[in-house]
């Protein structure tokens, strides 16, 4: 066995707990994976208390946020925070809170890592989807977010029906609101989408979602084609079979049956994961990947449109123009789109 081989793909696919635990809580031959394990049992005990210190803030504020990914994620599929690896908090939050919200982590030491004239800020909260915040002890601690995915993906969550349908979780004992198990695994499939399901740790995080006897899976299933995601609900399973050998939830069953364009991309990332190839994700590649995994020619035809004309903060930092001709950004979008292109 190479294991520091094992010890880097774990570290990678973000499962160095699981390994961990499962080579007897670390008696193996590379001291690094146990070094690994600690280090990351010791930065998941310190966000949780720092996402646990920012909610009290929050709620003394009357600002309502939902927790999820994290800790809450950890504690709820896993039963302990150190049994999941992440490095940041994300929190859902509504867009007309976000200006409070900024300044509220301001007073805490955290800026927030996007800087935008004011034009620019209400450009981004309609098309794009987080931000992130830099605190003392490191870059990119925070996440706020007021939508699932930018609006180019054209994957549009209601995100009042989310906080009107969220649960109540507890971290370290204490009461903690959280998407619902139907959201939250919408939720998860979508963001191992967009990450091109590089990553196993989403995959494991949904197999032990789906063994929750809390889910609903009619309202799930209609969901599911309510939005457009049947392909990329199938493609996230038929990965999870393949890779985690993981039982296929009866439930989705019917769904991932003889779903050839899903078995396809299945193969494909497969391949990829095993050359050791991961997609970037501005490239032509990627966003052919992104059209392959919706079954709707409406989807493919709003991701391409919104894909091609919305401007992004790459846009208003190649070129600054003056907020009367700030329309004229689409124009930079598509020429250094094309030029992109061109060049590839």
């Amino acid at each position: 066995m190479n294991w520091q081989l094992v010890t880097q793909l774990a570290q990678q696919h973000g499962v160095v707990p699981q390994v961990y635990r499962a080579t007897g809580d670390g008696s193996v031959p590379d001291r690094t994976l146990v070094r690994q394990y600690q280090a990351s049992a010791r930065q998941a005990l310190w966000l949780t208390a720092e996402l646990l210190r920012i909610l009290k803030k929050f709620e003394e504020a009357g600002v309502q946020v939902l927790s999820y990914k994290g800790p809450v994620l950890a504690e709820m599929l896993y039963g302990d925070v150190s049994m999941r690896q992440f490095s940041d908090l994300d929190l859902l939050v509504c867009e007309d809170d976000v200006s409070a919200i900024k300044r509220l982590l301001a007073e805490i030491g955290y800026e927030c890592g996007l800087k935008l004239t004011p034009c620019q800020q209400r450009a981004y909260l309609k098309s794009g989807y987080e931000y992130t915040f830099d605190g003392p002890h490191g870059r990119n601690l925070i996440e706020i977010q007021w939508q699932i995915l930018p609006r180019f993906y054209s994957v549009q969550f209601d995100v009042t029906d989310l906080f009107a349908s969220a649960i109540e979780a507890t971290v370290n004992s204490v009461p903690v609101r959280t998407l619902s198990y139907e959201d939250l695994f919408l939720v998860l499939c979508v963001h191992a989408a967009k990450h091109a399901w590089a990553r196993l740790c989403w995959l494991c995080d949904l197999v032990e979602l789906s063994k929750r006897r809390e889910m609903d899976w009619a309202a799930i299933e209609k969901r599911v084609r309510s939005l457009g995601m049947q392909r990329i609900v199938a493609v996230a399973f038929l990965l999870a079979q393949r890779l985690l050998l993981a039982p296929l939830p009866e439930a989705l069953e019917r769904l991932v049956a003889s779903n050839h364009a899903a078995e396809a991309i299945a193969s494909e990332v497969i391949s990829r994961l095993a050359a050791g190839e991961e997609y970037d994700l501005e490239s032509p590649a990627y966003f052919r990947l992104m059209l392959r995994s919706r079954e709707r020619w409406q989807d493919r035809a709003r991701f391409l449109w919104r894909l091609g004309v919305t401007p992004s903060v790459g846009e208003w930092t190649a070129m600054r123009l003056p907020d009367p001709l700030f329309p004229l950004y689409r124009v930079v979008r598509i020429g250094r789109l094309a030029k992109r292109i061109a060049r590839r």
